[in-house]
């Protein structure tokens, strides 16, 4: 924005320094920092918006370029399907005037038989493959072999009692 140098700005110190006092002079000084970061962060925001509007612009064109795009590929497709029915139904027409023929006998085209495929699980042996899993791998892995209570895993992790021989002395003498 401006061309100031560490001379320059010194420069203006010095002047602001005689001018206005040195007890007023850091009071000054945050004032113009508030204000000079304030007019820096409206003019990044002005920015940032006309940046946005930009942006919208061009995805106005974009969308405008792509709906325009998928309208001449529907009416192809429309156009195509329309031209493969017609087509279809003279070859069906003509398929049935000459299967009619009492010369040619039978249909010239023959039935197609097309078998379906059978659906297979993909997890069918799943319980197998888990239980072949050697238990070291299991145990490395971190994979739980045995199921636990609820009941039974707080009483696996709840803190142990101290030992007898570390509780309390006994303070009563009993002889």
């Amino acid at each position: 924005m401006f061309d100031l140098d560490v001379s320059k700005i010194a420069l203006i110190g010095a002047v602001a320094l005689v001018v206005i006092g040195p007890e007023k002079l850091p009071k000054v000084a945050r004032t113009v920092g508030t204000l000079i970061g304030k007019a820096q962060r409206y003019v990044s925001d002005v920015k940032a918006e006309v940046n946005r509007a930009m942006e919208m612009e061009d995805l106005k064109k974009m969308r405008e370029s792509f709906e325009s795009a998928a309208k001449e590929v529907q009416t192809s497709v429309d156009s195509t399907t329309r031209d493969m029915q017609n087509e279809w139904s003279s070859l069906s027409n003509t398929v049935a005037g000459a299967s009619e023929d009492p010369h040619l006998g039978a249909s010239p085209l023959p039935e197609l038989s097309i078998p379906s495929p059978i659906y297979r699980n993909p997890n069918k042996k799943w319980r197998i493959k888990q239980s072949a899993m050697p238990q070291w791998y299991k145990a490395q892995r971190g994979i739980r072999t045995k199921a636990l209570s609820g009941s039974a895993r707080v009483a696996r992790f709840r803190p142990q009692a101290r030992p007898s021989s570390l509780a309390a002395p006994n303070t009563s003498n009993t002889l």
